[in-house]
């Protein structure tokens, strides 16, 4: 029993997925809302929770307000490309969803699995966090400084948490 408590922290190593793999699952993904979902977790940096929480009263052209955000700070920004927003404010407009309600009304485990089945048309195993972790990817390797992409993409408190989020990728 205290072999099982006491035992060391395993370092966490993840696979670093390819923008163009990335890309591809996004691209073949044909239905609009499943699209939607993975492009804001791999382009602006969501996590599945705030993706799942918006509604359009908290999209304001390419920012978008995370109201109850995991690092528990109250209201927080996240940025998207300019494309993905003309994209998000049209299926909007197109489904008349009301400014109070969410905006994707699934569960999370629907995410999860609409997640995983994209990933398996591009024979990948994906999860949501995947996706996430591609945006910090994509930015370290685009020469964003690790301090930027850390508090405005990631929205991390602390800097050592995306460094450990990362690993190694800044030395790809």
């Amino acid at each position: 029993m205290l072999k099982k408590l006491f035992r060391p922290a395993r370092a966490m190593h993840w696979n670093i997925i390819g923008k163009e793999t990335i890309d591809e699952v996004i691209f073949r993904t044909t239905k609009a809302c499943n699209r939607l979902l993975l492009e804001l977790m791999a382009r602006g940096g969501m996590r599945v929770s705030e993706v799942l929480n918006l509604t359009p009263n908290d999209v304001n052209g390419r920012r978008l307000i995370i109201r109850d955000s995991k690092g528990g700070r109250g209201e927080e920004m996240v940025f998207i490309p300019p494309k993905l927003a003309v994209r998000l404010r049209d299926y909007i407009s197109e489904r008349r969803i009301e400014p109070g309600q969410r905006i994707f009304s699934i569960t999370y485990a629907a995410a999860r699995l609409i997640v995983k089945k994209a990933g398996e048309l591009v024979g990948i195993h994906l999860r949501p966090h995947d996706l996430r972790r591609h945006s910090a990817t994509h930015a370290s390797r685009a020469g964003t400084p690790i301090e930027i992409f850390s508090k405005v993409i990631l929205r991390h408190t602390n800097l050592s948490t995306t460094q450990r989020y990362l690993g190694t990728v800044s030395d790809a």
